[in-house]
């Protein structure tokens, strides 16, 4: 229908123009009430001029009202799209601002948590560090403490022994004193003075110098006699001097304990300290990271949707301004033919309508009283030639009726046609046939309208073959970004399986070999703190056996080198007094043997069992270097396996957070590029809405179009055979011809052929045109 209408337009518009060019040829056509009111011949074109002009203008007025109305939208809607526009490539541009700011941060705060991280492992180490020193420290200081009390204790009572016997110079007797024995308990008080004085003697010993240590061994390996000589108050003094020595080294020592106690304090005070500074900056800075992530992808989705709008904004705008491009130019045409058709148009009823032309028009017939219809107009001059020129040119008073039949046939044909297929085109040649148009003007419109028709059916068949092959490759491209979407969504699953699994997800892999690497760390500290406790104990052990059997060593040496000389001794005192013995010496009451035996055979009993003891020590001492290698191998092993378990752990972390951001990245793109897929098809399904009215009308009408199309043009063309076998048509075509001849007709009437009428035709002498044309007839 909307291209029906647009052909009947151009038709119209064509005719109309016709119909102007027509006035200098013919009679103009005007209704026939003008003569019924007595209106002269040229009064009533000047009317039709005037209706017509007056109707342009009405026409003009209403196009430019519609055409202000269509500016009014093209101006508002682009002003809004450009403003639309500004506002979104300012939101853009902050958008990508404010994404790369983040970004920024985010790589910052990310450096920063990493070395916070490291930082505070550092710390922890420090920590663990410091306090494993300061208990070494501390358990050589307890074991130093004890020591030096003990051997404090031993001097303070080993001078208190030698003090009670005589033995310290300082007292007012000396040690020779004759009645200091007087009531003196000798046997076990003598035992216990001697053990006591041995136990200070041996803790001193290794404190002394060469000088003192051969009187100290001196006093040690002397005989007790029941009296002293200077030599024991040597000892005492020695034994003094060690005393003050020790109390010394035990004050020293407690202030250099508690000093370093102080310094510890401090130093893990200052540590806890920054690493509860560290881990709030931490917490903060992962919290920032977190909230960044999420702006992140908010300002991310926001730029997505904001290009989306401007893509669309522009073309929009696009498509605004070149419709209101045509649009104006379209108008721009119609306002210029307006234009010369109404200047014509007033040209022309001025010429007609001018006091001179008034008063011309008035003394002839055609302009005052004659017809206005073309067939009239041919009779009408018929008549008149009849009246002047008699019988040569009378013809019968019916002829006009039969003149008109086969104009009749013609437009009764056209009529019937025009109504069986509802042709406008039929119509408007029926109309003119009707309307005693001439037949030039008709049959050039009829010639142009099956022009029309031919380029109408060219029209339809390219807009046809358009419509399927956008239709095929459009259904293809949907097929295609459907099996796209289809592809993307199952990749989006896989990527997100892969990054999101809790079970196999990357992050769930990262989160295990993290909670490993944490594990693996506490097991390396625990290990080793425990591995250092065991090697101090080792070294306390190891260092105890070693003193245990030197002890013991110099034990058994001490006693069998004095078990020796008393056992010499005796002997010698056996020889002596079997010697020097008589019979009548004194026999007083038996009291014990006078040979001495001591301790001598306990005391070869302790040897044994020193020596057993001592045995046992080094068999203890082997063992003890052998469980502290095995320890060692052991932790070696197991650091080792924990060491290559860390790198491990830390390069599948390394490979699975870069493998997580490339995922995430591939996901990230996928799911940028299932938005394009979508909506691409979305533009694919909306161009084939937008095609599908004009495309279902060609497909579903062209059949009929064509069928149409075909019977209106055998209809045009047997009306032209019609029309042009009429008499009044070959009549009016020869005096045409006799008015083209002009001047020269009477010459040509005989034979147009004969040189007289061709040398008239071309306006030269007859053998001027035979020395030209040398075969023409009468030459």
């Amino acid at each position: 229908q909307s291209h029906q209408r647009t052909r009947t337009g151009t038709i119209a518009m064509k005719l109309a123009r016709a119909l102007l060019f027509g006035f200098g040829l013919a009679a103009p056509l005007y209704h026939a009430a003008g003569a019924e009111q007595g209106d002269r011949t040229i009064t009533q074109v000047v009317k039709l001029l005037q209706d017509l002009l007056e109707k342009s203008k009405e026409e003009g007025d209403i196009e430019r009202d519609l055409y202000a109305k269509y500016k009014c939208y093209c101006d508002t809607s682009e002003e809004a799209k450009n403003s639309e526009i500004q506002e979104l490539s300012k939101e853009i541009a902050l958008l990508e601002s404010e994404i790369d700011a983040l970004q920024a941060s985010n790589g910052k705060l990310s450096k920063e948590v990493a070395q916070l991280a490291a930082d505070i492992a550092a710390n922890k180490d420090a920590q663990a560090k410091a306090t494993a020193i300061r208990k070494e420290e501390n358990d050589a200081f307890v074991e130093l403490k004890a020591d030096l009390e003990q051997a404090i204790s031993q001097m303070e009572e080993a001078i208190h022994t030698l003090s009670e016997v005589g033995a310290d110079q300082t007292l007012a007797e000396g040690a020779d004193h004759k009645q200091y024995m007087a009531g003196y308990d000798g046997g076990a008080s003598l035992a216990k003075l001697k053990s006591s004085v041995r136990s200070a003697l041996l803790a001193a010993n290794a404190f002394v110098s060469k000088k003192q240590a051969k009187v100290v061994d001196a006093f040690l390996q002397a005989p007790f006699t029941g009296t002293y000589t200077a030599q024991s108050g040597e000892v005492v003094g020695i034994l003094k001097d060690m005393l003050d020595t020790f109390s010394s080294n035990l004050q020293a020592a407690i202030a250099k304990e508690e000093a370093a106690e102080a310094a510890y304090q401090k130093y893990m005070t200052e540590l806890e300290k920054a690493a509860k500074e560290m881990q709030e900056s931490y917490e903060k800075k992962q919290g920032e990271l977190g909230s960044n992530d999420g702006g992140l992808g908010s300002k991310r989705e926001q730029l997505e949707s904001s290009k989306v709008s401007l893509e669309e904004a522009k073309d929009f705008l696009a498509k605004l301004l070149d419709m209101c491009a045509a649009k104006k130019k379209q108008y721009n045409e119609r306002v210029a033919l307006r234009t010369n058709e109404q200047a014509a148009l007033s040209e022309a009823i001025s010429v007609l309508n001018s006091d001179a032309a008034f008063a011309t028009f008035g003394t002839v017939d055609a302009t005052k009283t004659g017809s206005v219809s073309f067939v009239q107009a041919r009779a009408s001059r018929r008549a008149s030639v009849r009246r002047h020129h008699g019988a040569a040119f009378a013809v019968t008073e019916n002829a006009p009726s039969f003149q008109a039949a086969p104009r009749k046939v013609a437009q009764e044909f056209l009529q019937k046609a025009a109504t069986q297929q509802g042709s406008s085109m039929l119509h408007h040649i029926a109309a003119l046939l009707q309307a005693n148009n001439p037949f030039s003007t008709v049959l050039k419109e009829i010639e142009k309208m099956i022009g029309l028709i031919h380029q109408e059916e060219s029209q339809d068949i390219k807009q046809h073959a358009w419509c399927e092959e956008e239709r095929r490759v459009t259904n293809d491209g949907i097929t295609e970004k459907t099996n796209e979407i289809t592809n993307l969504g199952g990749e989006i699953q896989t990527l997100d399986e892969a990054i999101n699994d809790p079970e196999v997800g990357l992050k769930a892999t990262i989160k295990r070999d993290e909670d490993t690497l944490q594990d693996n760390y506490k097991s390396q500290v625990t290990e080793t703190k425990e591995r250092k406790a065991e090697n101090l104990a080792y070294q306390n052990d190891i260092s105890t056996l070693v003193e245990a059997k030197a002890l013991l060593g110099r034990a058994i040496v001490i006693l069998r080198k004095y078990y020796a000389k008393i056992s010499a001794e005796l002997k010698g005192a056996m020889f002596v007094q079997s010697r020097n013995a008589k019979r009548d010496d004194p026999a007083p009451p038996a009291t014990w043997e006078d040979k001495y035996q001591g301790q001598s055979t306990g005391g070869t009993d302790a040897i044994s069992m020193l020596e057993f003891i001592l045995k046992n020590t080094e068999a203890e001492e082997t063992q003890a270097h052998d469980d502290e290698r095995a320890a060692q191998h052991s932790y070696e092993d197991s650091m080792a396996d924990l060491k290559q378990q860390e790198a491990d752990t830390q390069a599948a972390l390394a490979s699975n957070r870069k493998l997580l951001a490339e995922k995430e990245e591939a996901l990230l793109q996928t799911r940028e590029e299932l938005k394009r897929a979508e909506k691409e098809k979305a533009a694919l399904e909306k161009y084939l809405v937008e095609i599908k009215p004009g495309c279902d009308f060609i497909t579903g009408n062209i059949d009929l179009r064509n069928t149409n199309r075909a019977n209106e043009k055998q209809a045009l063309e047997q009306a032209v055979d019609l029309i042009k076998g009429t008499p009044v048509y070959q009549n009016a075509m020869a005096e045409a011809h006799q008015e083209s001849l002009g001047d020269c007709k009477d010459v040509c009437a005989k034979d147009e052929a004969h040189v007289e009428c061709k040398a008239c035709l071309a306006s030269v002498t007859v053998p001027g045109y035979c020395a030209g044309h040398p075969g023409t007839a009468g030459c």
